[in-house]
């Protein structure tokens, strides 16, 4: 018969526990793992590394969370989902496709920075080969990533039906691009060294965007 340690009875009452204390020492714990996963990289950092940037025992993560994986899997999962939320919301309403994509480019930036710089650690890892027991994770992002694209396309149709974009390509094409060009900003935008914002970047990026496709009728 299999037995249960100690430290993973406790964290399966841990996670039913829904005090202020116990979150926001989950919060400081992700806080602490994100800064450390962005300046070594997923792969090369550790529980301990974590525990370091905390100055606490590695013993005392395990209340909170089994492993690394856990808890940047975790993170990613929740805020690609309300990406997602956000993006599906503005593809299914009322707006003409030209807001629509102004608006999309501009919320998905504007979280890239309220999320630093956890999308840019996920965008720049190579997470595609990941082992057995995050493959079911690795699937659902993969969804998740399809989804989002699908958006974008959609909105490109749309815009291609109405004439209000000209037709410069397939719309799996220019949404690809749009949201490549969002993307790239993780080799050199800093929240903390950027002189404009991440919103004021959505800006311009769906400006030069949406300029460029909008049919000049």
């Amino acid at each position: 018969m299999t037995k249960v340690s100690n430290i993973g009875k406790r964290r399966s009452v841990a996670k039913e526990d829904s005090s202020d204390s116990y979150q926001r020492r989950r919060r400081e714990i992700a806080e602490a793992a994100i800064r450390v996963f962005n300046r070594q990289g997923f792969k090369g950092s550790s529980l301990s590394a974590v525990a370091a940037e905390l100055e606490i025992d590695r013993a005392s993560l395990y209340y909170y969370i089994s492993s690394k994986e856990e808890l940047f899997d975790e993170l990613v999962r929740t805020v690609v989902e309300r990406n997602l939320e956000i993006v599906k919301q503005i593809e299914t309403s009322d707006l003409s496709p030209r807001l629509k994509l102004r608006d999309l480019i501009t919320a998905l930036m504007t979280s890239y920075g309220e999320h630093y710089p956890l999308f840019y650690i996920y965008i720049r890892e190579n997470l595609s080969h990941v082992s057995d027991s995050r493959s079911e994770w690795s699937a659902y992002m993969r969804k998740l990533n399809a989804e989002t694209s699908d958006a974008v396309i959609a909105i490109i149709e749309q815009g291609y039906a109405e004439k209000s974009f000209r037709n410069i390509g397939a719309p799996s094409v220019v949404a690809f691009g749009v949201l490549g060009i969002v993307g790239w900003t993780h080799r050199w935008f800093r929240p903390d060294k950027s002189d404009v914002s991440a919103e004021e970047i959505g800006n311009t990026y769906a400006e030069m965007l949406v300029s460029g496709l909008e049919n000049p009728y």
